[in-house]
């Protein structure tokens, strides 16, 4: 029961803090909503509450936690990038979907009980949530990128264009998050050589050929980046591509197998 009203205070602030972030937007060239950065670092706390409550202060990986656990971290880096590069429309896409994933792992996911680690394993899963974070953050700024050149080309001048970052600010931050995503998504695939038995084995090889295929795309990208100047809509195809590929890595096999033949797998 406390735990559901945790998720409720939760859902409630990451929604009161999406809320006040979108004003700017609406209105145009506000300053960022201090108070709804307030109300979205109060929400983390919160968040983290939450997963410690229900899944035992374990890292829980069955879909739904995972999905909220990715969700907190993603909410938490969004928080940290505002601090530095202020760019309010982040949390106006992070912050309701990580609402809704409290909503669904709180209120309908089934109970789970999170599989014992060692702390090696612990720090290949710690390196890759955070990778997954920081990549999960530059394909909102990639989407966002591409909203931007579009607004531009099609002179469509309206308030919310005014309050987001100039374009060349938005694209020096999305490589900086990639380049940062790309050397913690490498320790990922290291820590996994190094500490997960038979990497390649029948249930994981779907996770590492398709891990490795992300990197190989986030690195053409920052390759093409350093070597050819590549931006524009070939980076922020290359970066949804990449991200893609990295979703169906860390979920897919795991919302085949406990979605829809409802066995599990960590």
């Amino acid at each position: 029961m406390a735990i559901h009203v945790l998720a409720l205070l939760a859902i409630t602030l990451y929604l009161a803090a999406a809320g006040g972030l979108a004003r700017p937007l609406l209105s145009g060239g506000q300053p960022l909503n201090r108070l709804a950065l307030g109300l979205a670092g109060a929400a983390v706390l919160v968040h983290a509450g939450i997963l410690l409550g229900m899944h035992r202060g374990a890292l829980d990986l069955h879909f739904f936690a995972a999905l909220s656990l990715v969700a907190f971290v993603v909410s938490a880096l969004t928080l940290l990038v505002n601090a530095s590069r202020p760019v309010a429309a982040l949390g106006v896409i992070v912050f309701p979907l990580t609402a809704l994933l409290i909503a669904v792992d709180g209120f309908l996911a089934p109970p789970t009980l999170p599989q014992a680690m060692e702390w090696q394993i612990k720090l290949h899963v710690t390196v890759a949530l955070i990778a997954f974070g920081v990549l999960s953050i530059a394909a909102v700024l990639a989407i966002l990128l591409a909203v931007q050149e579009r607004a531009l080309r099609h002179r469509q001048f309206g308030p919310w264009l005014r309050a987001l970052p100039p374009l060349t600010l938005t694209e020096t931050l999305l490589f900086r998050l990639i380049g940062a995503g790309f050397l913690l998504l490498t320790l990922t695939l290291l820590t996994g050589a190094l500490f997960v038995d038979n990497l390649f084995g029948q249930h994981l090889v779907h996770k590492t050929v398709l891990s490795i295929v992300a990197w190989l795309v986030f690195g053409l990208l920052l390759y093409g980046r350093w070597r050819h100047g590549w931006r524009g809509q070939r980076a922020v195809n290359l970066t949804l591509i990449g991200m893609a590929v990295l979703v169906l890595a860390f979920f897919g096999s795991k919302f085949v197998l406990e979605l829809i033949l409802h066995r599990t797998l960590a």
